[in-house]
């Protein structure tokens, strides 16, 4: 796996800008038409920039639109973290580890995500985003 550090470096602040909860950072990384698909919201396509500037602005604790529960100190790490670049298109694939200390000791979290970013007028941008588990779900859900 080629290393791409210009890439990487983008991926790393597009990430923080989540963890901080940095609606403003956020959107500059991010083309308006975002399009995303987050497994544990819904099975739908989620368009758009609006949905995740609610749940930042809802979440007063850093990490939490990750998955972590804001009990404690909270990081991030890239799993497993591959980059394919094709001139102005870059597909980066990992598996998002959410660390959390809490009392009871450090609880992680993970999901595996792909992230297409762009060069768009000389500035890299997110344009897509897809989130799946990171252990064997169910094809079918569960019917109650």
């Amino acid at each position: 796996m080629p290393y791409d550090p210009e890439i990487h470096e983008f991926l790393l602040y597009h990430l923080s800008t989540v963890m901080e909860n940095d609606i403003a950072a956020y959107a500059a990384t991010c083309v308006e038409d975002l399009t995303l698909y987050e497994w544990w919201v819904t099975p739908q396509r989620i368009d758009g920039i609006p949905f995740h500037e609610f749940m930042m602005s809802a979440n007063d604790r850093q990490g939490t639109v990750f998955g972590a529960d804001g009990s404690g100190a909270v990081r991030f790490d890239l799993a497993n973290l591959n980059i394919q670049r094709y001139g102005d298109t870059a597909v980066a694939s990992y598996t998002l580890l959410i660390s959390t200390a809490t009392k009871a000791g450090v609880k992680v979290a993970s999901h595996n995500e792909s992230r297409v970013i762009v060069r768009i007028n000389g500035e890299w941008k997110v344009v897509h985003v897809h989130k799946s588990p990171a252990w064997n779900a169910p094809h079918q859900p569960k019917n109650d």
